[in-house]
């Protein structure tokens, strides 16, 4: 019999684990489909691992681990691939927010042979004007950047374990979960749903966070930001040789006036166009940076009974390329 994992990296949700453990064991032993829970705390300041020992403790068929310290959500969403043992892995948040109901739909278009299900949002429920507009902003900019349409899109998504392999096997350390499946190919079906609202606790996501997340997955994706460097260099081409035939002309009429206006104009048009142009080299050359330090996505320092001892290890570099676990 096929087993399905769900993956639901959790952070500061311990209101929310029992619930969500309840509610999706129930949903999925109502449609006869072998499960595991694999929950991953990143790194949660309050009991949310506790109550994921908890959750194992009545039920087998749920396990999770816990980070040293905050990794990120992407971190998250790896390290649960990494403790999966299903045929079939779900990945979706765990304040409910992603519908379980949808899950067995799903698992159905698996069985009839695709091999990524994504879930699509036909509704944001009840997110700010300033959040959705920024949402909708975000995607139509990582599409450019990508060259795929992330619009609606979500991590809420079933993945074959081919897939997942597939990705696992990707030596990167700054992953974009989201777009590395569309990236990967493979035979692809949707289904669409509602976002939810949260029963307890609130979205630990402000604005400042999503712009650091936005920028952080654009840069580990795209060199589209690197190639505005040249254009905003043309632009700056462009205006300084206008200006240049302006003076040139009224020199020659004997206008010209002596003055700053068009120096101080110059310099700070040409000054803005370097330093944005600096810092986006910078920040890529950090990126690399980072790849090049070889360090893990991400340190486990706890996880429940019943995770295997293999996947507790750590990562190490394997012929200046790959990636395994030392076990």
């Amino acid at each position: 019999m096929a087993l399905l994992s769900i993956v639901l990296p959790a952070y500061n949700e311990e209101q929310n684990i029992a619930i969500t453990a309840d509610r999706l064991s129930s949903l999925l032993e109502q449609n006869n489909i072998d499960y595991e829970l694999v929950f991953i705390s990143d790194g949660s300041s309050d009991n949310t691992f506790e109550q994921i020992v908890n959750a194992a403790a009545e039920n087998p068929r749920i396990k999770g681990a816990e980070f040293s310290r905050n990794f990120g959500k992407e971190a998250g969403i790896f390290a649960g691939l990494e403790l999966t043992e299903g045929d079939a892995v779900i990945v979706m948040d765990c304040d409910l927010q992603h519908p379980p109901e949808v899950i067995p739909e799903m698992w159905r278009l698996w069985r009839n042979g695709a091999e990524v299900v994504e879930g699509i949002k036909i509704g944001r429920g009840r997110e700010g004007l300033l959040h959705k507009a920024f949402a909708g902003l975000f995607y139509k900019i990582m599409s450019a950047f990508i060259k795929m349409d992330m619009n609606s899109s979500s991590d809420y998504k079933l993945l074959d374990r081919k897939v997942v392999r597939v990705l696992l096997e990707l030596p990167e350390r700054n992953t974009f979960f989201r777009a590395l499946t569309f990236w990967a190919g493979f035979r692809t079906e949707s289904v669409y749903y509602e976002v939810q609202e949260r029963q307890y606790g609130r979205s630990k996501w402000s604005f400042v966070s999503l712009m650091k997340y936005a920028i952080t997955n654009a840069t580990s994706f795209s060199t589209l930001p690197l190639q505005a460097v040249t254009i905003m260099g043309f632009v700056s081409i462009f205006f300084s040789f206008i200006l240049a035939v302006q003076t040139l002309v009224k020199y020659c009429s004997g206008t010209a006036v002596e003055g700053f206006t068009t120096v101080i104009l110059l310099i700070l048009i040409i000054g803005g166009f370097l330093m944005i142009s600096l810092g986006i080299i910078g920040h890529y050359i950090g990126r690399i940076y980072e790849e090049v330090k070889g360090r893990p996505r991400y340190i486990i320092s706890r996880t429940t009974e019943n995770v295997p001892e293999a996947v507790k290890g750590v990562w190490k570099k394997r012929q200046g390329t790959n990636i395994e676990r030392k076990t």
